[in-house]
Formats: structure tokens, C-alpha cells, sequence
């Protein structure tokens, strides 16, 4: 083998090294948004169910107040 074929070798695993290290920085970037993503739907999902529970309540407040007049 010659040194043509190891040069070209190595060009290859110099290339293959750098799309992993690409890679690897990619997949921790979604992993972070992954976790921001889950935060902020845990967040809206709670709001979500404290303005359920105001819209219920002065609904029976309206009701309330449509029986006794």
C-alpha cells in the first residue's frame, strides 16, 4: 500500500470524525430544546388548567346569580 491510499484514508476518517463531532453537538442542541419544549408545555398545560377552573367557577357564580333573581 502506498502512501496515496493511507493520505486518502485518512482524509476519510478525519471527514467521518468531524460529522460525528457535527453530530453529536446537533443531538445535544435537541435534547436541550427537547427539555425546553417539555418545560413549556407542562407550563401551558397548567395554565391551561387554572383558566379552566376560573371560566368554571364564574360560570357557577352565573348560574348562581340567574337563580336568585
Amino acid at each position: 500500500m502506498n502512501d496515496h491510499y493511507f493520505n486518502a484514508l485518512e482524509r476519510k476518517i478525519d471527514q467521518l470524525l468531524d460529522h460525528c463531532h457535527r453530530l453529536e453537538q446537533e443531538n445535544q442542541r435537541l435534547r436541550l430544546q427537547e427539555t425546553q419544549l417539555k418545560d413549556e408545555r407542562a407550563r401551558l398545560l397548567q395554565l391551561n388548567d387554572q383558566t379552566r377552573s376560573k371560566v368554571e367557577s364564574m360560570i357557577q357564580r352565573l348560574k348562581a346569580l340567574e337563580q336568585n333573581a
